[in-house]
């Protein structure tokens, strides 16, 4: 290691080593200190419930990271990450046994919307077909300080996306529809009627027709080690099991940027209250299952998904999401739940499945949500409990201790609501800087906010790799 260092990278998830890799392909001598003895914070694969079984504690399905303008920049199919696609990327299946789905195909998702709204939804997307890279790279570039790509694209989405979801929803005359965008607005725990909630929904309809919702082979820990294989071979640096407590436990380097939350970031690098009014979010209870065969799901369509949502209706969603903002977890809790091996038998030995599914619960809450999320599975696939052979529960307790970033077990890493959901981790043009001129944020605390993309690092490296140029002259 040299004696200064350009950047020391705090914490190994997607955005930490995206950060570290931008900086080291520019040729700065970069390395990545990690608490945990494997590298992947969100992004990782283990063996959570029997010998076989390879689940993804957090995330396991990445509509954003196939299509992020970061990803798509490096090799990172060299390095072993291939993206494997279920036959449809979502369903969300109904009380009357039929289910709705969000398919590549805008005319498959329209129809199963039924008559009264497949005009309303060809309609809704019709502006954004065959416009994704665009728009990707104007809404999840650096905000305020840079110009768009396509200012026109990027407008109109603005003007459907930025009112509340329950504003965009008005356009659908039947449930099916509204319960479906509503549960996508519901992957980052938002209230449906906050500020720009109809761009989530948009984002993750957008992002299936263009580019589907993938897993990556073998589990998300594929992409922390494509990412680690890149770094390296651009002569990066990681230490695992090297716990950062304060600057001065890091080597001396020219830029410190950090993969924490913000909290973490002010109590190692002395910054005092600088973050004290940043909001932590509602939390999961999350559930990972060895399965003796396929969830045997009543609809048809939830059997080729790779996640299917469970709320059924949007007002079912609405009332599950409001409780959890109010300090209560829901006696019928709207599920995102996700089968790999759907797309990648791998995941399982033969003729076995894995299946995880999670509930929102408040931060830091820590009873029990086991038998609700089972009694809402089974009322769409009866005889569920039976097929299980092992279950491992994480509430918000473990979903911390698992994850530093994921205070009271928030795992968006910071509430998306309100003004924060566009400007976080402050109101602030310059959101990967802090009062320190060396330190810098790149978790998804930064905008674009959280998934495994790795565009909050990308964005930070930006700033970083302008202060190194800064300081070399």
């Amino acid at each position: 290691m040299p004696s200064m260092l350009d950047a020391v990278v705090v914490g190994a998830g997607p955005n930490g080593l995206t950060a570290a890799v931008e900086l080291a392909r520019r040729g700065f001598s970069v390395a990545v200190f990690e608490a945990k003895d494997t590298i992947g914070g969100g992004a990782r694969t283990q063996e959570l419930t029997l010998p076989g079984f390879r689940h993804d504690p957090c995330s396991a399905v990445h509509p954003l990271g196939i299509g992020s303008p970061a990803f798509r920049a490096m090799p990172l199919d060299r390095y072993g990450l291939e993206w494997l696609h279920a036959p449809l990327p979502m369903a969300h299946p109904f009380d009357d046994g039929t289910a709705a789905v969000l398919s590549r195909s805008v005319a498959e998702t329209a129809a199963s919307f039924g008559p009264r709204d497949a005009g309303a939804y060809r309609r809704l997307v019709a502006p954004f077909a065959g416009r994704w890279d665009t728009l990707a790279r104007d809404f999840m570039s650096l905000p305020l300080t840079a110009l768009p790509r396509d200012p026109v694209t990027l407008a109109r989405f603005g003007l459907a996306g930025l009112p509340p979801s329950t504003w965009l929803m008005r356009r659908f005359r039947d449930d099916r529809a509204r319960a479906l965008f509503a549960g996508l607005v519901a992957h980052v725990i938002a209230p449906l009627d906050g500020l720009a909630t109809g761009a989530i929904g948009l984002v993750f309809a957008l992002a299936a027709h263009a580019n589907g919702w993938p897993l990556p082979r073998g589990g998300s820990q594929a992409v922390s080690d494509a990412l680690a294989g890149l770094l390296r071979d651009h002569g990066g640096a990681i230490h695992t099991e090297y716990e950062v407590k304060r600057l001065d436990d890091l080597p001396p380097a020219r830029a410190y940027v950090f993969d924490t939350s913000p909290t973490a970031l002010a109590r190692i690098a002395g910054l005092g209250g600088y973050y004290d009014g940043y909001r932590y979010g509602a939390s999961v209870f999350k559930i990972d299952y060895a399965l003796d065969g396929p969830v045997p799901w009543t609809a048809e369509e939830p059997r080729r998904a790779g996640t299917v949502q469970i709320g059924p209706g949007s007002r079912d969603i609405a009332t599950a999401l409001r409780g959890v903002s109010r300090g209560t977890a829901p006696e019928a809790p709207f599920l995102i739940t996700a089968q790999p091996s759907v797309a990648d038998p791998g995941r399982a030995p033969a003729g076995k499945h894995v299946f995880w599914a999670y509930g929102h619960v408040p931060n830091g809450w820590q009873g029990d949500l086991t038998d609700a999320i089972e009694r809402q599975i089974e009322r769409f696939a009866p005889g569920f409990r039976d097929l299980v052979l092992a279950r491992a529960t994480a509430g918000p307790p473990q979903l911390a201790a698992h994850n530093a970033n994921y205070i009271g077990g928030d795992i968006a890493c910071g509430a998306a609501t309100g003004l924060q959901l566009l400007l976080r981790p402050r109101l602030t043009p310059f959101p990967y800087s802090t009062p320190h001129p060396a330190v810098f944020l790149c978790s998804s605390a930064t905008p674009p906010g959280p998934g495994v993309h790795g565009m909050s690092g990308h964005n930070a490296a930006k700033a970083v790799w302008r202060h190194l140029r800064r300081t070399a002259r």
